[in-house]
């Protein structure tokens, strides 16, 4: 199955080369006709069970499908967030939401791409978020601010993170925090977005939330117990970005290895001088080794069992492995590494977000340090 995985993303990427991604990256431009063809062919919808529509394929396989659209050169972010968004739908989501948006959402009819969770004043410490969300009759009002919220624009559905208990009031900070899923379009001018340029074509967003009216069917699970089910959300989150770095590693790897062997000075190619060769060989056993956490943290998610470690570890390990792999084909290339129709300054810029985002690896540090390891809390 893997390998039918495989040859089909190979197949539907070749009809968008290097020109492609290069032509939108210099105009800034979202991928929307990719984003569709994938759609169209059920690619994004593979975790949605099939009595919703979907695939009824897993997380293991969904990180397949991301890892194999980064290895061809493009860039799976704007495809990402339907898998680990539609995770929390599934697992926390009442059978009255799963029928309600899955079937349309698996048909490509309703986009869910957009995750409002980090804000200006709180970073990575979600504990900290001020967008409260005040009960009220039939429903809630939600008010706050979100930053670095990516696809909003491209989005039909958001998942929003907001308290319903201020941090102030709680005895345990993760609780009072809630998961609501909010329509777009149906919230307006409550909703204001302003987009963020950044180094790489993300499309990214500061959100400012006023006086938005939520029912009471827009809530995910429990009211306060919202943290919880962003864990399994985030934990899908960091498996499938250790894939699409692995998928990266694997270009880059590829670039260096075509191009060493093919460059001649000296009278030799380059492929053959041990400085050139050694580091294109532990780039590639560094990305193997990150390649075998990411599997395993897929394989316990699907399971249903606990994989904080193993899926920050993945995202960890994956990431490092693709910047190393990106640095050796920039090395590997030297002047041509920067020239555009190259691809590798383009890869190298994307590659660089997996570093800190969506989580920082000094967070993901501090988590092994703390929860792994049982040193003491370092903040």
């Amino acid at each position: 199955m893997d390998e039918m995985i495989r040859s089909g993303i190979a197949s539907l990427c070749s009809r968008y080369p290097a020109e492609y991604w290069r032509d939108l990256d210099s105009k800034r431009a979202y991928p929307e006709e990719f984003v569709r063809e994938m759609a169209r062919q059920g690619w994004l919808s593979v975790l949605i069970p099939r009595e919703y529509g979907g695939g009824g394929g897993s997380l293991q396989q969904g990180s397949i499908i991301l890892e194999e659209v980064n290895a061809s050169g493009g860039n799976a972010a704007a495809c990402h967030a339907q898998m680990y968004t539609v995770a929390a739908l599934l697992r926390h989501g009442s059978e009255e939401q799963k029928r309600s948006f899955l079937p349309r959402i698996a048909s490509g009819e309703l986009r869910l791409q957009a995750f409002g969770i980090t804000e200006p004043g709180a970073g990575s410490d979600t504990t900290r978020i001020s967008t409260f969300a005040r009960k009220v009759a039939g429903g809630y009002v939600v008010d706050g601010q979100k930053v670095f919220t990516s696809r909003v624009q491209h989005s039909d559905l958001m998942l929003l993170v907001a308290r319903t208990r201020r941090y102030e009031e709680v005895e345990t900070k993760t609780d009072g925090i809630s998961l609501f899923l909010v329509d777009i379009k149906e919230a307006g001018d409550h909703m204001r977005v302003s987009p963020i340029r950044t180094m790489i074509n993300h499309e990214t967003n500061s959100v400012h939330i006023e006086d938005l009216r939520l029912d009471e069917r827009s809530l995910i699970g429990e009211e306060g117990k919202g943290f919880r089910y962003l864990l399994d959300a985030l934990n899908a989150e960091r498996i499938l970005i250790a894939a699409e770095c692995v998928g990266d590693a694997r270009w880059f790897i590829r670039k260096a290895v075509d191009y060493s062997g093919q460059r001649t000075v000296f009278g030799r190619p380059i492929g053959k001088n041990q400085g050139v060769q050694f580091p294109i060989a532990a780039a590639y056993a560094r990305t193997r080794a990150a390649d075998l956490m990411r599997r395993r943290a897929a394989e316990l998610f699907d399971e249903g069992k606990k994989c904080g470690e193993e899926s920050n570890i993945a995202k960890y390990l994956a990431s490092e492995a693709s910047w190393e792999a990106a640095n050796v084909a920039m090395n590997v290339l030297g002047g041509y590494g920067m020239a555009a129709d190259m691809d590798v300054e383009r890869k190298f810029r994307e590659n660089r977000l997996y570093m800190v985002a969506p989580v920082s690896n000094n967070l993901v540090l501090s988590y092994i340090g703390e929860h792994v390891l049982g040193l003491p809390r370092s903040f």
